[in-house]
């Protein structure tokens, strides 16, 4: 069954035209400056195939729940799917959402000069004005009342969040929300993962802060769990 994302219902993007993207599980919400549906759905296709192929040669990449051996040989995206869940120590498909964010964002940037890719909460974002985003933590009192601003001077940027409460993405954690804040949406999705895997508690926040902070290449990190919150590295409450 289809997840219903009524979050989207609440977004605002000013000039930015915004469209679905839906093939199988992927579930997009596009906004660029004119309404390229036709171009995003191809450019998703191209991946998805990409990724779904290597799985047919490959079955092992879709079920490990530790990192994968390089392959040389293998595409760009699976390539640093790869590479950027090694750094965390997870399987490379906790960081396929944020990985398709990521490369469809980035070519359609060879059409629009601005992107926002929303892929469930991991999304990938290029614009020449500051965005505001809200943080969905479920059942949380603090849920979408932290509001976390992007300088466009620091984009593209990638920006995940896990979920040991709500979802279906696989969790070892109880978090409500880890969102993690990088300049690649696939480092931030396999980091969101990871630190999220690691926040069993309240007493745990400040471990997966540290944690996550020593992850090369992840800028800031967000906690939430119930009604407490941890924040630490490059994040600015709007």
């Amino acid at each position: 069954m289809d997840e219903i994302r009524t979050y989207r219902n609440t977004i605002s993007t000013g000039h930015l035209k915004c469209y679905e993207v839906k093939v199988r599980e992927t579930d997009l919400l596009a906004c660029t400056d004119l309404n390229i549906y036709d171009i995003t759905l191809g450019i998703v296709l191209k991946y998805r195939n990409y990724i779904e192929n290597y799985i047919i040669e490959n079955p092992f990449f879709l079920t490990s729940l530790v990192p994968v051996a390089c392959d040389i040989l293998a595409p760009a995206i699976i390539k640093d799917m790869i590479s950027e869940t090694q750094k965390v120590g997870v399987g490379p498909m906790a960081s396929v959402a944020g990985a398709i964010s990521q490369y469809v964002g980035s070519q359609l940037l060879d059409y629009t000069n601005n992107v926002i890719i929303e892929n469930g909460g991991d999304n990938f974002i290029k614009t020449d004005h500051d965005v505001h985003i809200s943080v969905y933590a479920g059942s949380s009192p603090l849920s979408e009342k932290i509001i976390l601003k992007l300088n466009s001077s620091k984009m593209p940027a990638g920006i995940c969040t896990s979920s040991g409460t709500i979802g279906h993405s696989l969790s070892f954690g109880r978090a409500d929300a880890v969102c993690v804040l990088s300049d690649s949406a696939v480092l931030a999705d396999a980091a969101a993962t990871a630190i999220g895997n690691r926040v069993k508690n309240k007493n745990d926040i400040q471990k997966g802060l540290d944690w996550g902070m020593a992850v090369d290449g992840v800028r800031g990190v967000v906690i939430i769990i119930g009604d407490a919150i941890g924040l630490l590295g490059d994040i600015e409450l709007a």
